[in-house]
């Protein structure tokens, strides 16, 4: 591992412990045991943290999609199961503008691949299967939907209207 690579699992502990207000620099390193100007030795910026943190939560996301099955409904489930494991990271992957050219080449479509294979290759079908996806985490996550909601059943039924198309 890194430092680099340290850091950057630092970060994620952080962002999920206290959120984004707590992921600041010298929190960072007082969490390391370094100074603050140390941690520039090995990335650029916060900035270049969060762009790190997408990157990884699209790694861990596209593993979990790949190994979750070939059918919407199994992506579907492993999508919610990792966004509700992970939701700060999630909100900083999926909420805020992806930094694509921070990423490393590739890793944005090999997080999406699944998704687009159960499409059968239908890009904009994939689209919007991760656009329904999305906001049915988002709702989620924010409590929006009403006590005792049967959420399965919503996922089950939204997804089943793009299951005649693949």
């Amino acid at each position: 591992m890194t430092r680099r690579d340290e850091i950057l699992a630092v970060a994620e502990a952080v962002l999920e412990a206290e959120g984004p207000e707590g992921l600041t620099m010298r929190r960072l390193a007082d969490e390391l045991g370094i100074q603050a100007p140390s941690l520039y030795k090995h990335v650029r910026s916060k900035e270049d943290i969060e762009a790190g943190l997408q990157e990884r939560a699209l790694r861990s996301m596209g593993e979990a999609l790949a190994s979750a099955g070939t059918g919407l409904l199994e992506l579907a489930a492993a999508y919610r199961a990792w966004a509700m494991a992970h939701p700060r990271l999630y909100e900083l992957a999926t909420r805020r503008p992806l930094r694509r050219e921070a990423l490393e080449p590739g890793v944005e479509t090999a997080a999406a691949a699944p998704v687009v294979a159960a499409a059968g290759g239908d890009e904009h079908l994939a689209r919007a299967v991760w656009a329904l996806a999305h906001g049915l985490v988002d709702l989620e996550l924010a409590h929006r939907f009403p006590p005792g909601a049967d959420l399965d059943q919503t996922w089950r039924t939204a997804l089943g209207v793009f299951s005649r198309h693949t």
